[in-house]
């Protein structure tokens, strides 16, 4: 390929990304608003319900292999950094893929297809149509690639869905800690043992042979432990209360984060990422930093949760 018509294809290249950038805004409104997000939220019922749990256990593995791959590029292995950072761990949700085709469809205007429809619709191709020493080759460029490393941006960002949703359970979980407890419970394992006290004083209670009122003296003097029992159901029941939660985070938090221009700037980064992979050096990258927020989160829960154990 000549140096002329190098320059022509990142000259097409860039106009259509500028045109992308140019369309975020409205995309955003439309898709992530709360119209849009109850619209895309219809999509979770069913097995996202199931899978929302999942890819909160899986997330730390999906952060391993990305940390693991910035050791790898340190390490001069380019070929071990591809492979983990080309790595989907994160189960395919129902919104998520819905995100994903509202992204390359309206947002991108690239070819889509899967069970429920196609589009035909290829705006990269008709910004290199408009140069006319790149007519020839679009055939080869465009399609020895772009769509594959689309599809890989695309699943970073994607799990970014799931991050955010552990973050938003867990705000949940530090407002229902506050109001009930007055104490900082920033995860499920934090705020298993308040409840599961409250439960066990609940049973004692109600089983107290003489009575409510001298119960309640009772227990004020000797308080009921809950057993293991008892705390592993009632960790069970939070569990499975939260990953419904999950699935559904999205329609408070999307437009939260509409208001807030994170979704925004979080499209303008995977814009700039699939820029850099067609007209760069492609070691940009879409950094889901959402991801690394959440387990920080977590380390927060396991932190209290221990502080409480041993002042217990």
């Amino acid at each position: 390929m000549d140096g002329e018509t190098d320059a022509a294809l990142i000259s097409a290249g860039r106009g259509y990304f500028a045109g992308r950038r140019a369309k975020v805004q409205d995309f955003v409104r439309r898709n992530f608003g709360l119209g849009g997000t109850l619209r895309l939220h219809r999509h979770a019922l069913g097995w996202d319900i199931v899978k929302a749990p999942l890819n909160v256990a899986l997330s730390p593995v999906f952060v391993a292999t990305r940390l693991g791959a910035v050791l790898a590029d340190a390490a001069r292995a380019p070929g071990v950094a591809h492979w983990l950072r080309s790595r989907r761990i994160l189960l395919p949700t129902s919104v998520a893929r819905e995100t994903e085709r509202l992204i390359v469809v309206d947002l991108l205007e690239l070819p889509w297809s899967d069970g429920r429809g196609r589009s035909d619709r290829d705006a990269l191709a008709e910004a290199m149509l408009a140069e006319p020493a790149l007519r020839g080759l679009i055939r080869r460029r465009v399609e020895a690639g772009v769509e594959g490393r689309v599809a890989a941006r695309l699943g970073d960002y994607s799990g970014t869905r799931s991050a955010v949703a552990e973050m938003t359970t867990a705000v949940g979980t530090i407002g229902a800690g506050a109001l009930a407890f007055n104490a900082l419970t920033p995860g499920v394992l934090s705020l298993a043992p308040a409840l599961s006290a409250i439960v066990a004083h609940q049973a004692a209670l109600a089983a107290f042979p003489l009575g409510g009122a001298l119960g309640s003296v009772w227990l004020g003097l000797f308080p009921a432990a809950a057993s293991p029992l008892l705390s592993g159901a009632v960790i069970l029941g939070l569990m499975l209360a939260g990953s419904v939660f999950a699935a559904f985070a999205g329609v408070l938090a999307d437009p939260i984060q509409t208001r807030l221009g994170i979704h925004e700037r979080r499209l303008h980064r995977l814009i700039d990422a699939l820029e850099d992979e067609f007209t760069g050096t492609g070691r940009r990258g879409f950094v889901a930093r959402e991801h690394y927020l959440a387990r920080m989160l977590d380390l927060a829960d396991a932190g209290v949760a221990t502080l409480r154990m041993f002042r217990g």
